[in-house]
């Protein structure tokens, strides 16, 4: 998938001189009111801030099956969230002239937004019906649809309930396979499953945008391998001053303004980094 022009300088425009090396917009997750991320990256760029304000405002739904029986995994579930993000990013139909195209092109340059539902039995069947994509991932089933405008979600999606999506580990998650992209959850928040969905799906798209496509493709045709995990809280500050790409919250769900809540830690990102990145 090749970028926009604008998605490219929406991308550098995210960079800043802080200790934070980039931020990113998004998030509707968790009660389904508006999050945004690039609040922080506001004052350094007044003139993109206003006009991706100005822009027709696109969110991505996402849907993630939890039957009352069972339910799936944490960690499986915001896994699958990334990688169905990357999914989305990485189709056919979202590049070129492709039918999803012009939405994800829209929705990009606007605010990034992503909102994560809940559903079961015949609420799951009616969502597989619609446009999109759903994948798999251990316990895990997430759909993902191409963007749609805030105002025009398709009603079998708009009637989905956002809250109820608290989920566990029935075990404690092993540690990430070598060499495996990582997306690192802030170690000192309290976010619910859902919340945490949106978050770990703008840290795996921060990191497909600063890949080469060289580096797209092979991470695409691997199968998009990816770990979520809490990041150890001796780790945390070094990761977030490293230079790897870092998703910040804007605060207006669960948690305070300006959060670090990802640092996404592909192992291609990380070689460009080479000392300077937390080891």
């Amino acid at each position: 998938m090749v970028r926009s022009a604008k998605v490219v300088a929406r991308a550098a425009a995210f960079r800043t001189a802080g200790t934070l090396d980039r931020v990113t917009s998004t998030d509707l997750a968790g009660t389904g009111d508006p999050t945004d991320a690039a609040a922080a990256a506001a004052a350094a760029t007044p003139s993109a801030e206003t006009g991706r304000d100005a822009a027709p405002q696109y969110v991505l739904p996402l849907v993630v099956r939890i039957e009352r029986a069972e339910p799936p995994a944490r960690t499986d579930a915001l896994e699958t969230a990334a990688r169905a993000v990357l999914t989305l990013l990485a189709d056919e139909r979202s590049a070129g002239d492709g039918e999803w195209a012009a939405a994800v092109r829209d929705w990009q340059d606007a605010r990034i937004r992503k909102v994560v539902r809940r559903a079961r039995g015949a609420e799951w069947r009616r969502a597989e019906a619609l446009p999109g994509i759903t994948v798999h991932g251990g316990s895990a089933e997430v759909r993902v649809f191409p963007p749609v405008p805030l105002d025009g979600w398709p009603k079998d999606l708009a009637r989905l309930q956002v809250s109820g999506t608290d989920l566990d580990d029935p075990h404690e998650p092993p540690a990430p396979a070598a060499g495996t992209p990582v997306l690192w959850l802030n170690p000192e928040l309290d976010m619910s499953a859902g919340k945490s969905m949106a978050q770990a799906g703008h840290g795996a798209h921060l990191a497909w945008w600063d890949l080469s496509e060289a580096e797209r493709t092979a991470w695409r045709e691997a199968g998009f391998p990816l770990s979520v995990r809490n990041a150890p809280a001796r780790r945390w500050t070094g990761l977030t001053h490293g230079g790897l790409p870092v998703v910040r919250d804007a605060g207006f769900t669960e948690i305070a303004p300006n959060s670090c809540t990802v640092v996404s830690d592909h192992p291609a990102l990380r070689a460009r980094l080479g000392a300077g990145a937390d080891a």
